[in-house]
């Protein structure tokens, strides 16, 4: 507990391997409170989705001890909304914006279960949350990028999650609809813990107010301070930080 903030993920000496001897995560050390906004950032390769998929409780770690809302990860996934990188929602598929966001309560619900009349209230009332009610009755196929990544956090807040977690929400929409998304995640976070991954550390610096580097092992500052050497820790190379996203110069003997 640090004041009146409840601490919801702890990590201790973690590590994680898909094949052996070969480490896709090495001793990590995290934690995050319920206020938390915090900007994941790392190489590709570097573990950034294996670690959001060990806090789902959809891989088990080799070593170390991590605890989610006190509990197991698979017993606290009800607790999270969960945004992938790669959306599965098939853009030609004949589904509306209301029946997407409906399917987010599925996981609270049993199997071939009917929507009830108060389902559809609270995800008339997410929709307008997020600005997008007059869009309910419009194919998915049919929204900008933009739209669509609203459509896709309304799904994951229908069931009022403590933490919402986002990889790389921003890879398919243009600046300006970028921008929109992070004010708009800067209202949920008060009320909602978020992790979001990110390449484009110019476009998170002002909106995270903590920062991971993870590649294999975690840099953490809870300040949300980006800087050279956070950034030349986690890279593993010397970092300039200039423009748009990270253009950084690689010396031989550090190929990634």
């Amino acid at each position: 507990m640090m004041g009146n903030k409840q601490k919801i993920i702890e990590i201790k000496n973690l590590s994680f391997s898909y094949a052996k001897d070969i480490k896709i995560l090495e001793e990590i050390v995290f934690e995050m409170f319920d206020d938390d906004f915090v900007g994941l950032i790392g190489p590709n390769g570097g573990g950034k989705t294996t670690f959001l998929k060990i806090i789902l409780g959809l891989l088990e770690p080799d070593s170390g001890e991590i605890k989610v809302f006190g509990k197991k990860p698979k017993e606290a996934r009800r607790e999270i909304g969960y945004i992938p990188q790669y959306s599965k929602i098939e853009l030609d598929f004949p589904i509306n914006v209301l029946e997407v966001i409906l399917t987010g309560i599925l996981g609270n619900k049993k199997i071939f279960s009917y929507y009830s009349k108060d389902d559809k209230k609270k995800a008339l009332e997410v929709m307008h949350k997020v600005g997008i009610e007059d869009l309910k009755n419009k194919q998915i196929g049919e929204l900008s990028g933009g739209q669509r990544q609203r459509v896709l956090i309304a799904r994951a807040l229908v069931r009022n999650p403590k933490l919402l977690i986002l990889d790389e929400p921003t890879s398919n929409i243009d600046i300006p609809s970028e921008k929109n998304l992070f004010e708009f995640l800067k209202k949920i976070n008060k009320k909602t813990a978020i992790i979001i991954v990110s390449h484009d550390i110019s476009a998170i610096s002002s909106f995270i107010r903590q920062i991971g580097c993870l590649n294999k092992t975690m840099y953490f500052h809870r300040e949300g301070k980006i800087n050279k050497k956070l950034l030349e820790a986690g890279y593993k190379c010397e970092i300039d930080l200039i423009g748009h996203g990270i253009p950084h110069r690689v010396f031989p003997e550090h190929k990634h």
